[in-house]
């Protein structure tokens, strides 16, 4: 039955690697973006040079922009952080079963011992945003 387990933790934790994965890949898409967005608004500032209304206004979206990718540049941050945390979380849980199966060795001896350390470790998004 600890197989099963295992083999559980197992998909979940590549579930998870497979999110942080793109959710990061995602993240580089939006710095790209806004790094972007910031060039061209120095680019625009030194064409512009503070002539005319127009210019004002492209610049004001401008900055609109940056901020815009800047607060969701953070939010990625933040889902980033916290995918982080989960596959940290499951790898200890994993590595505390891989634990748990070598010293019982099939005869259950270990589980009153990881009953109380499996508690403090499993809080699920414990403080995460």
């Amino acid at each position: 039955m600890a197989y099963d387990g295992e083999r559980a933790d197992g998909q979940v934790l590549d579930q998870l690697e497979t999110i942080l994965r793109h959710v990061a890949e995602e993240l580089t898409g939006w710095r790209t973006r806004a790094l972007k967005a910031e060039a061209d608004l120095k680019e625009s500032g030194a064409k512009g040079g503070g002539g005319g209304t127009g210019g004002a206004k492209l610049d004001l979206e401008a900055r609109g922009r940056v901020a815009d990718l800047e607060q969701e540049n953070k939010t990625l941050r933040q889902r980033v952080e916290a995918a982080r945390l989960r596959v940290h979380d499951l790898l200890s849980r994993l590595t505390f079963l891989e634990e748990q199966a070598r010293d019982s060795g099939g005869n259950g001896g270990g589980r009153a011992a990881g009953g109380s350390a499996t508690g403090g470790s499993t809080g699920v998004g414990g403080g995460v945003p």
